[in-house]
C-alpha cells in the first residue's frame, strides 16, 4: 500500500497557481489563444496600483490615461485660441465695410400677385414649416429629443427659436429692403448658426465650453448689430457669418460624436455651407437656371433643409459615449 501511494504521487502532476484542477475537464488539444495571457496581464495591470519608479511618477493605466487627456485638453485650448485669433486678427486687418446701396438689391425682385420680391418672401416661410414642430418638440422636454444635457437643450431651443423668428424677420425684410428691416433678416439667422456651433461645442468638446461659447457669441452678435447700425461697419457680422462655416466642419472631423446618427450632422453641414455659396453667387445661380429662381431664394430653402434635417437627428440619435458634464 505504501508502496502504490509513492507512485501514485510521483505519477501526479504537480500543480501550478493558476492552473485548472483536477475536477475540470480539459480537452487534450485545447490550447491557450495567443492574445489570452497579454489580456489577463492587462486586466490584472488595471487592477494594481500605478508602479512608481524613481521619479515618482505613475506608469500605469490610471497615469496613461491621466496623460491622454491632459494631452486632449491642451489641444482643445490650442484650437480655441488659434480660433479667437485668427478671427481678432482678420478683424484688424481687414478695412472698414461699409453698407452700400446694392446690398439691397437682388437678381429676383420680380413682383408675382401683388407681393415685391415674391420668391425672396415666400420662400422664407419654409423656415417656419421646418422650425415650429422642433421649437414645439424642444418645449416639451428632453423625452421628446434625443438631449441628456441641460444647456444642449438650450442651444437647440435657439436654434430653432432663430429659424421661426428668421421666417417672418425676412419676409418682412424682403417686403421692404433697406437699412432699417435688415436686422430683422439677419439677428435670427446669425442666433440660428450660433446656436448651432454652440451645440457642437457642448456635444464634442465640453457643456461649460460650450456654454461660455453661446453666451460669447449672443454677444458678439449683439456687438455687431451696434457697429452696423451705429458706425456703419460690418466686419464683425461678416466675421460671425462665416465663422461657423469653418469651425462646425473642423469640429466634425476632430472631435468624437456623443451620439449614434452622427451622418446627419455632415449632412446639414453640407446643406448649410451650399446656402452660403448660393447667397453669394445670387446672380450667377439666377442666370445658370435661366431665371427661374435665384441664389438668395435657394439659400433660404436650403437653410430650411438644414432644420429638417438636424429634427429628423434628433428624433432617431440615442447617447453613444456617456460623457459627465
Amino acid at each position: 500500500m505504501v508502496t502504490n501511494t509513492a507512485q501514485q504521487r510521483k505519477s501526479r502532476p504537480p500543480l501550478h497557481f493558476g492552473s485548472r484542477s483536477q475536477a475540470e475537464p480539459t480537452h487534450p488539444t485545447a490550447k491557450a489563444q495567443p492574445g489570452e495571457h497579454l489580456a489577463a496581464r492587462m486586466h490584472l495591470a488595471a487592477d494594481l496600483p500605478p508602479h512608481r519608479g524613481r521619479g515618482g511618477t505613475g506608469a500605469g493605466p490610471i497615469a496613461l490615461a491621466s496623460a491622454l487627456l491632459r494631452r486632449e485638453n491642451h489641444r482643445r485650448r490650442a484650437l480655441a485660441g488659434g480660433a479667437v485669433l485668427a478671427s481678432t486678427l482678420l478683424l484688424v486687418a481687414t478695412p472698414r465695410l461699409r453698407h452700400s446701396p446694392a446690398l439691397h438689391l437682388f437678381a429676383d425682385m420680380r413682383n408675382l400677385l401683388g407681393v415685391p420680391n415674391t420668391l425672396n418672401v415666400l420662400t422664407a416661410y419654409p423656415l417656419l414649416l421646418a422650425g415650429v414642430p422642433g421649437l414645439i418638440l424642444c418645449l416639451c422636454g428632453s423625452g421628446c429629443f434625443g438631449v441628456s444635457l441641460r444647456w444642449e437643450a438650450l442651444g437647440w431651443f435657439l436654434f430653432y427659436a432663430g429659424n421661426v423668428a428668421a421666417a417672418f424677420g425676412s419676409a418682412y425684410y424682403h417686403l421692404k429692403p433697406d437699412d432699417d428691416r435688415l436686422i430683422w433678416d439677419r439677428l435670427p439667422m446669425m442666433i440660428s448658426s450660433s446656436s448651432l456651433l454652440s451645440i457642437l461645442v457642448i456635444e464634442r468638446v465640453d457643456e461649460r465650453v460650450g456654454l461660455s461659447c453661446l453666451i460669447s457669441l449672443l454677444c458678439l452678435i449683439l456687438v455687431s448689430s451696434a457697429c452696423e447700425r451705429v458706425l456703419d461697419d460690418m466686419r464683425l457680422w461678416v466675421i460671425l457669418n462665416f465663422v461657423p462655416c469653418i469651425a462646425i466642419p473642423a469640429m466634425l472631423f476632430l472631435f468624437p460624436p456623443k451620439y449614434t446618427h452622427s451622418r446627419f450632422w455632415f449632412l446639414a453641414t453640407g446643406f448649410y455651407l451650399l446656402a452660403r455659396f448660393e447667397g453669394l453667387a445670387d446672380r450667377k445661380v439666377y442666370s445658370v437656371n435661366r431665371y427661374f429662381i435665384s441664389g438668395h431664394s435657394l439659400e433660404h430653402l436650403c437653410f430650411a433643409m438644414v432644420t429638417l434635417i438636424l429634427t429628423v437627428m434628433l428624433s432617431f440619435r440615442n447617447i453613444k459615449i456617456a460623457r459627465d458634464s
